[in-house]
């Protein structure tokens, strides 16, 4: 016989209480049954294509849940010649017959949210106990910037949207939810004036609205408050209920992780696999199917190391030709060869079950296409992805070198229509990261994916 010991204290009595399950063989029973759960991540810095991906899975889907981040995010769908952008909707929104789900792990600026919504003319979409971003935190992100770059010469490049300081505040424990703005407002009113306070104290030139603030917030609580869910409650009734087909939209991108990106120019939030989880509050066991996203280059907005970038002209026609601007920021993106070494490290992070490569199509007019397979440092090869940027700044990349294809690949929708150099870059990719493709992109349209398998 094999005894488990389960150890729990109740929160009143403190009592301790046993449970004996005989008969398992030393295993301990797995409850993982249920919907799985089928995850969109970025697998580089970000800008990588999600949003499309995620269109597409969409149309098959009965729910859509954005887990992590704020509106730093954003995803650009077209869809019957009509783009779409979106900064906090889950991009599958635009599937009129699925249930959007905005996860607790998300920071909202409810004003940002509510012009999305009329923007896009959707409605439908639910939000969990979500921690609240106000303008202060806004202004206190940009204020930060302007500190930084006074006493350290330089700055981490933020989007200035607020995120940092909201997770900040969720982080010390004075941030406010949609719960608490749903609850006693005057309660609320009262906090918001400390968490207010607290920043100006910080930041003597922040000046905060705080009575037109707390005006507005009142009328946006009604506002939301028919969409507003229990969210553990609503994703465990989905996992567990009949059968639903759950996306996950995962923002930015492995590397600009809070815990495994290039630290610390990354964002404030997990966007690997386990933000996931935290974010919407779903167990492991449900996760099913995970998607990296991968352009077909390497792109990164802001400051930060980047092994493979071309300060050249190949960078010059990566940027024109992939038209690499930020949706959310309007800034150029930095570009370069694509990055092995990268992919591998989100793959151990993330355990991929498929990679999605995109923007295959802006390659077509190289005549030769370079591609990162691994890292030298002082001369030795090093087995690993740099934790430390002073580090990361110092590599040298070891390139293979592809024949490019010179044809163009934007009409392709099959891989058989697909020239015979660009599918040996493919394969390329597949058999040094060890993960398969499964789609390949070559244009902007929901039809420019070709699924592989």
């Amino acid at each position: 016989m094999f005894t488990v010991k389960i150890v729990a204290y109740g929160r009143s009595s403190g009592s301790t209480y046993c449970y004996t399950n005989p008969g398992t063989g030393g295993k301990r029973p797995r409850n993982d049954k249920g919907n799985k759960v089928t995850v969109v991540l970025g697998a580089q810095w970000g800008d990588e294509g999600k949003g499309k991906v995620v269109d597409l899975l969409a149309t098959e889907s009965d729910i859509i849940c954005r887990c992590q981040g704020g509106n730093n995010a954003g995803h650009t769908v077209v869809v019957d010649g009509k783009e779409y952008d979106f900064h906090l909707l889950p991009s599958g929104i635009i599937n009129s017959k699925a249930v959007s789900v905005i996860g607790n792990g998300v920071v909202i600026h409810l004003p940002g949210l509510l012009e999305e919504a009329e923007k896009n003319e959707k409605k439908g979409w639910k939000i969990q106990i979500s921690m609240l971003m106000f303008d202060f935190h806004q202004a206190v992100d940009g204020l930060q910037e302007v500190q930084r770059q006074a006493q350290d010469g330089i700055n981490i490049g933020t989007t200035k949207k607020g995120i940092g300081p909201t997770y900040s505040s969720k982080a010390s424990r004075t941030g406010l939810r949609i719960c608490d703005l749903l609850d006693d407002f005057k309660d609320f009113s009262t906090r918001f004036k400390n968490l207010a306070q607290q920043y100006q104290a910080m930041f003597p030139t922040l000046v905060v609205d705080v009575d037109g603030q707390l005006n507005k917030l009142k009328e946006y609580a009604e506002r939301i408050r028919p969409m507003v869910r229990d969210g553990v409650y609503f994703m465990y009734d989905a996992i567990n209920g009949p059968p639903k087909k759950i996306l996950v939209e995962g923002a930015n991108a492995a590397l600009l992780d809070i815990d495994f990106g290039t630290y610390p120019f990354v964002t404030s939030s997990n966007c690997t696999v386990g933000g996931v989880c935290t974010g919407l509050g779903i167990p492991p066991l449900n996760i099913g199917d995970v998607y990296g996203v991968v352009k077909a280059y390497t792109t990164r907005v802001g400051i930060g190391a980047f092994p493979t970038e071309q300060l050249n002209e190949v960078g010059e026609l990566l940027q024109t030709r992939g038209h690499e601007v930020g949706v959310t920021t309007g800034r150029k993106r930095r570009c370069g060869w694509l990055d092995l070494v990268i992919l591998r490290y989100a793959n151990m992070i993330n355990g991929f079950t498929a990679f999605a490569l995109t923007k295959l199509d802006i390659l077509d007019v190289m005549d030769e296409i370079k591609v990162g397979v691994s890292y030298k440092l002082k001369g030795k090869k090093i087995p690993y992805f740099p934790a430390n940027m002073d580090v990361l700044q110092k590599v040298e990349v070891e390139y293979e070198k592809l024949p490019g294809w010179k044809s163009d690949t934007s009409a392709c929708r099959k891989w058989e229509d697909l020239p015979g150099k660009a599918q040996n870059y493919i394969r390329f990719v597949e058999n040094h990261v060890g993960v398969p493709i499964k789609w390949v992109g070559v244009g902007k349209a929901r039809e420019s994916m070709i699924q592989m398998f």
